[in-house]
């Protein structure tokens, strides 16, 4: 499996895993706590600059993996336009793109398996009930591995559709889109068969 891990190393990726996750939850848990538009403007600041230290390359690429919120920052802001409420529009886009910003940072600097493995040490208690957790650590590798493919996947879509045509694909590319999304799940579902499937993970 592709690791998310960005190649350009920085003294976050030397940071434990469990450390960098329990902070990030305790940010989250802030942003949210506080209403001041100031502090959000600050904390999202204070998320850019951790992108630059890195250097422009690392910059780039957290800034890319954002643009997928565009369309929820337009909805937002468009809403409290016309209710009138500008301020409160400006810190819910604030507060969401540092949250998903720090969460990206986190995926970032963080290998794939090293997160695996702080969700098996979280779920030591579940297994001494019996239960099998391996469902749920490749429920996760996936969700974080697959979500920014199927978001490029759709991206493509998009754009082949608008080279075909001049009016806005819209729903139209919902089946194509959800064709690919289960031809994908079935290659995932071979894969991990031919791999000895879940009892494999046991061994």
């Amino acid at each position: 499996m592709i690791s998310l891990t960005s190649p350009i190393e920085t003294r976050a990726h030397g940071w434990p895993a469990g450390l960098k996750l329990a902070g990030l939850c305790v940010v989250t848990i802030v942003l949210f706590q506080m209403q001041s538009l100031w502090f959000h403007l600050a904390a999202f600041a204070t998320t850019l600059t951790l992108y630059a230290l890195p250097g422009q390359s690392f910059l780039r690429a957290g800034l890319r993996s954002l643009k997928v919120l565009w369309p929820f920052v337009l909805l937002v802001g468009i809403y409290h336009l016309i209710i009138r409420s500008p301020v409160d529009g400006l810190v819910i886009i604030l507060r969401m793109l540092t949250a998903v910003g720090l969460a990206n940072l986190v995926t970032m600097t963080t290998r794939l398996s090293d997160m695996i493995a702080v969700v098996r040490w979280l779920a030591t208690p579940l297994r001494a009930l019996g239960l099998r957790t391996e469902y749920l650590e490749t429920a996760i590798a996936l969700v974080i591995r697959f979500t920014p493919v199927l978001l490029a996947k759709g991206t493509h879509l998009t754009e082949a559709w608008r080279a075909r045509s001049a009016r806005r694909p819209g729903w139209r590319v919902i089946l194509p889109f959800t064709v690919l999304a289960l031809d994908d799940a079935d290659h995932i579902a071979d894969a991990l068969r031919a791999r000895g499937g879940f009892d494999a993970m046991k061994e």
